[in-house]
């Protein structure tokens, strides 16, 4: 996270309008192709970052998979393979795979026939490979399925981030006094200077405690009748999992849990430091689920944090943002389980003129 990279602003810049005047945009779509493209940098180097056919797919691969899953859920087991082919979403699926592997493959190629070595996920991959995960197709699958868990998610969050800031504009100027201070010190945004953002890390976290991407997590499917230890039976076949936003809300866990304290976890970072490590926004425990727990944990929480709070330090950094006169801010949406920000929601932008 050190590096001199100039991906995150150049990408910020190509994705939200620069005019000086206030500009209406969907935030949504443009963080979506904006996470796409920083975390196709992370993933396969600068080429892959700026190849549009490459990012497009992997945006669209979840949105196929997710409308494909939903129309083919309404055919009995033993129609879906049958109705499988008459799905339009699913016979895109392989058209991505066959993107990826027309792109992918070559580009593995290319490296070891070169003897380069490169600091990105698909690098990291191939020399961690065994067996039949050496194969250069595998590893194309992997990459298009990483970039499938990892583009929506992480765009969701500062789309939640920027609708609780235009929704609560006084807590703009405390993180852009504690960005302005942490860059003074460290002189670019360092992962160093990432670290230095307690307050930041904490608005992150209370806006996944309100929104959460699951409702509920570590779902799992009982496939036997299986009886608990105080002689409670789970039917086979039922579907079970904890619930996330509920322990969110628990009032013995977060008092006064319905109010929106932007800097809650900065507190109790400072007032209990032994227990400050949990209170951090990518942490993972039994009072904080949002990335899930335990071995399936998500494994690029971090990743993920340092990613937001870069996108949402330069966005502080060059541009001011607000809401419409009299807008309130876009409820998120529940489907199934999942707690999504409203992909209709708008604000308003404007380029600031002399940064921080």
């Amino acid at each position: 996270m050190g590096s001199r990279s100039t991906l995150h602003p150049r990408v910020v810049k190509a994705q939200v309008n620069q005019h000086l005047h206030w500009t209406e945009i969907m935030v949504a779509d443009r963080f979506t192709q904006l996470v796409g493209r920083i975390s196709s940098r992370m993933f396969g180097g600068t080429a892959l970052s700026r190849h549009d056919d490459w990012v497009n797919t992997t945006i669209t691969f979840a949105v196929d998979g997710f409308i494909g899953a939903q129309k083919i859920k309404k055919f009995p087991h033993f129609l879906r393979p049958i109705a499988a082919k008459f799905i339009p979403e699913i016979a895109k699926i392989k058209n991505h795979y066959k993107l990826a592997h027309d792109l992918l493959i070559p580009m593995l190629e290319e490296r070891e026939r070169k003897g380069e070595k490169h600091l990105d996920l698909l690098q990291w991959m191939s020399e961690n490979a065994k067996g039949e995960e050496t194969e250069k197709q595998y590893i194309a699958d992997i990459q298009l399925k990483v970039s499938f868990a990892a583009i929506h998610t992480s765009a969701a969050a500062p789309t939640q981030l920027i609708y609780d800031m235009c929704a609560m504009p006084e807590i703009i100027e405390p993180l852009r006094e504690e960005l302005k201070i942490a860059l003074e010190q460290e002189g670019s945004l360092t992962k160093a200077a990432l670290n230095m953002m307690p307050k930041m890390d904490s608005f992150m976290k209370e806006s996944q405690r309100f929104n959460p991407l699951l409702l509920i997590t570590m779902e799992r499917m009982v496939h036997v009748d299986y009886q608990m230890s105080d002689g409670f039976i789970i039917p086979a076949h039922t579907s079970v999992g904890v619930p996330t936003q509920a322990v969110s809300m628990d009032p013995n866990i977060y008092p006064d849990p319905d109010k929106f304290d932007a800097f809650r976890f900065a507190k109790l970072r400072e007032t209990d430091p032994e227990r400050a490590g949990k209170m951090q926004y990518a942490s993972s425990n039994p009072q904080s689920m949002g990335f899930g727990f335990g071995r399936h944990a998500c494994p690029g929480r971090f990743f993920a944090s340092n990613e937001i709070k870069a996108i949402m330090a330069h966005l502080l950094t060059n541009y001011d943002f607000k809401f419409s006169e009299g807008q309130e801010r876009p409820p998120s949406l529940g489907f199934e389980t999942q707690y999504l920000p409203n992909h209709e929601g708008r604000v308003l932008m404007k380029k600031r003129e002399g940064g921080l």
